[in-house]
């Protein structure tokens, strides 16, 4: 066989032994050439950038360098404390003090007095017996479900949660069940089934507060209720409303009354709180050293820096301070003057209140030119497109953020109702770059 020659997936093929072997990284030249295609026909919105500080008003960079000044619903700073003064100056301080760098891991020596202070003022926050911040979100809802699941263990999660919840649970056990989102009845359902068939199971259920992709929250308490009934343990990720909803700042868990129930609440401090990073918290002691000694992305990656934990606890004193409150008033102001405008114009909006405002598009082709129509004409916006989400079900995720300004929000209204118009679904004429 011909070494240059290619196999049914792109990949090159070679000689080893008279055996083809596949090349693994020419298997992703198809998606890239596809990519391309999408970029040459203005049709790719992903992977923008920035230069400068994230604001209301920005100019946005495309992958190969085209620039998109307009106002910005695409950044996920919800209360704007990412350019806060006093959280750059906290950063600034401990960068100072410290270095730029925890050069080690928490089970070395990668924590600092600053990080040990973040764990003990979110766990007095979250009004739960300690907490244990992570490098990342993503690492922390990952890492958790692999430290508590073990192989003959089950994972009951909302079909919906996020990919890092998703995966951790595959990574675990092969016994993952999916329930309908946001069905506490689905969880019943199959607590029932598991605890019949094996009343001793280790069981976990997972499920987040806002859901990110239709804003959407199930019913907390009374899930927390059936998997005490059943002796499950519920993981409740509140990445998405945590400091941001809710007078207190506590999210949906405080709307509902859940507060200091849940078995174990984590969540990501991307969204309010203006660093990279997440955490775990919850009234269990053991979880401690288990997640410090035992958690890959925990153990084995080098711990949150001292100025990523100084710009959290900064904007944790805010958060939790009648400023906080002013902050996710106006907040919610703007979320609900978005929603009410965007559903006068005719547009379908899922979900409940919250920073993230899903609007449904329809079909992939559609959902783009309406998207480059956005950014081409000053309203920056992220797409989410099958598969992230059902076929015909493509999406904006509209990003909302406390210094909007009504003007701004009507301008962006304004813009879509102009996008809908210029790219009706009889204009579609891309089916070479539709998803197969």
């Amino acid at each position: 066989m011909d070494s240059a020659e290619f196999d049914i997936f792109g990949g090159v093929t070679t000689d080893y032994y008279d055996q083809a072997v596949i090349d693994l990284p020419s298997r992703w030249k198809p998606m890239t050439g596809w990519w391309e295609a999408r970029m040459r026909n203005g049709l790719d919105p992903y992977s923008k950038y920035t230069a400068a500080r994230i604001d209301t008003e920005i100019v946005a960079y495309a992958r190969n360098g085209e620039p998109f000044p307009g106002v910005n619903f695409a950044s996920q700073d919800y209360l704007n404390l990412a350019t806060e003064k006093r959280v750059i100056n906290a950063a600034t301080e401990a960068a100072e003090r410290y270095g730029v760098h925890s050069a080690g891991s928490s089970a070395l020596m990668g924590l600092t007095e600053i990080t040990l202070e973040l764990e003990r003022k979110l766990a007095t926050f979250l009004g739960v017996a300690d907490a244990t911040v992570f490098p990342t979100g993503w690492g922390a809802g990952y890492g958790l479900i692999r430290t508590l699941v073990r192989r003959h263990d089950h994972v009951i999660i909302d079909v919906l949660a996020h990919a890092c919840l998703q995966e951790g649970a595959d990574a675990a056990t092969g016994n993952v069940h999916r329930f309908p989102h946001c069905s506490n009845e689905g969880v019943e359902r199959r607590l029932a089934r598991i605890r019949a068939e094996n009343p001793d199971a280790g069981i976990l259920v997972v499920t987040e507060t806002v859901f990110s992709m239709d804003s959407d929250v199930p019913d907390i308490a009374g899930l927390q209720a059936i998997c005490t009934h059943y002796g499950a343990t519920l993981m409740v990720d509140v990445a998405h409303d945590l400091g941001a909803i809710g007078r207190g700042g506590r999210g949906y868990l405080e709307i509902q009354g859940a507060l200091r129930i849940v078995d174990i609440v984590m969540g990501s401090f991307s969204k309010t709180f203006g660093s990279n990073g997440g955490f775990v918290a919850s009234n269990r002691a053991e979880l401690k050293l288990a997640l410090r000694y035992g958690c890959g992305p925990l153990t084995f990656t080098n711990a949150m820096s001292p100025m990523q934990a100084a710009a959290v606890l900064s904007c944790l004193a805010i958060v939790d301070s009648p400023e906080g409150e002013r902050r996710r008033k106006r907040l919610m102001e703007n979320v609900m003057h978005m929603r009410s405008s965007l559903e006068s114009a005719g547009f379908q909006i899922l979900g409940v209140p919250s920073a993230i405002v899903p609007v449904v598009l329809g079909s992939n082709g559609l959902s783009r030119k309406m998207t480059s129509y956005m950014l081409n004409n000053g309203a920056i916006v992220n797409l989410v497109e099958y598969p992230a989400v059902p076929r015909n079900g493509c999406r904006w995720r509209v990003q909302m953020m406390h210094n909007h300004t009504l003007q701004q929000i009507d301008a962006f209204v304004m813009t879509a109702v102009a996008a809908r118009n210029a790219a009706s679904p009889a204009e579609e004429r891309i089916l070479s770059l539709e998803t197969a």
